[in-house]
């Protein structure tokens, strides 16, 4: 992670990032991918987690650790001239629940904590009743293998405030997507372009060094403001096609967690059902007892964080 990317060093590219995407491979070796955030170790190895809320990224990894990581969105990232960059490589995590914030996942919980600001409310009664599940995380430690830095698209997206096309709506609110696609081994690849809409589907624009083949693909769309706040993402979901114009995505399905056209003041309670729900049958299955979150050693993180 030595290489330079716009006069930095590119481990200090990836560290301005305050988000990635991620992705990785479901059961039938179909590629999706969703925002995260993470935090790269002085050894170049990168630490993911995720809450017992939301584990499927770790049973995608359990049963194929082939991952790609990009970072693509500059919002907040203090970036002169910032490009994306692309981590590819193997990914593990360890079946064990981790509430403790200590060594590199404290580090983590810090940095979250700081560029997180609302974050800090769910240590406060009574969220800490309703949102404990928040604070049972599975680490996700990824070896890079890869490592490729890439202008970021200079056009926008095309077309798509007309298109019927399906999930032409919420496209049209961002100027660029990340195409989630397969290479000729079955590995997940990422890359941040543009799409226009045409009457057969997405026409995507694909950098020639990216080596996508034609299969399961998707259209990733995500922002959030200075504060890792505003937050919003959606996938479009289809198959990759080549043709004697290039690269078509024809979508087959749209997935909008918390929906615009849907939210609601209730979505924070039925979201928090949901991920206890999924933190019961995770801990359940494995029959484990439910573990208790130190509150008090999240407190004292957030104690100590610089105050703006």
């Amino acid at each position: 992670m030595d290489a330079l990317v716009t006069g930095k060093p590119l481990a200090d590219v990836i560290d301005a990032y305050r988000t990635c995407e991620l992705a990785t491979l479901t059961r039938d070796g179909s590629p999706v991918a969703w925002p995260t955030s993470g935090l790269r170790r002085d050894d170049g190895t990168l630490l993911l987690t995720t809450s017992l809320g939301y584990p499927q990224k770790a049973f995608n990894i359990r049963r194929d650790g082939r991952v790609a990581l990009l970072f693509s969105e500059p919002t907040a990232s203090g970036l002169d001239l910032p490009e994306q960059v692309l981590v590819r490589g193997v990914a593990t995590c360890p079946d064990e629940v981790h509430t403790a914030p200590v060594g590199d996942l404290g580090r983590l919980w810090a940095l979250l904590m700081e560029r997180q600001p609302h974050s800090q409310g769910y240590l406060n009664w009574p969220a800490t009743k309703m949102a404990d599940f928040y604070y049972m995380r599975l680490l996700i430690d990824v070896e890079p293998a890869e490592v490729v830095a890439r202008p970021l698209p200079v056009a926008a997206n095309t077309g798509l405030a007309d298109s019927t096309l399906l999930g032409a709506e919420v496209l049209a609110g961002y100027p660029s997507v990340v195409l989630i696609a397969l290479d000729a081994a079955g590995a997940p690849l990422l890359v941040r372009t543009t799409v226009s809409a045409t009457p057969d589907g997405y026409r995507v624009e694909v950098p020639a060094d990216v080596p996508v083949v034609a299969g399961p693909s998707g259209l990733l769309v995500h922002r959030h403001d200075d504060k890792l706040s505003g937050l919003h993402n959606a996938n479009v979901r289809g198959r990759l096609v080549r043709d004697g114009d290039g690269w078509l995505l024809r979508p087959v399905k749209l997935v909008e967690p918390g929906a615009r056209h849907r939210a609601s003041l209730l979505d924070p309670i039925r979201i928090g059902r949901e991920c206890q729900a999924a933190t019961r049958r995770y801990l359940a299955h494995r029959n484990l007892d439910r573990p208790a979150v130190p509150w008090a050693a999240y407190r004292a993180i957030r104690a100590g964080l610089r105050k703006p």
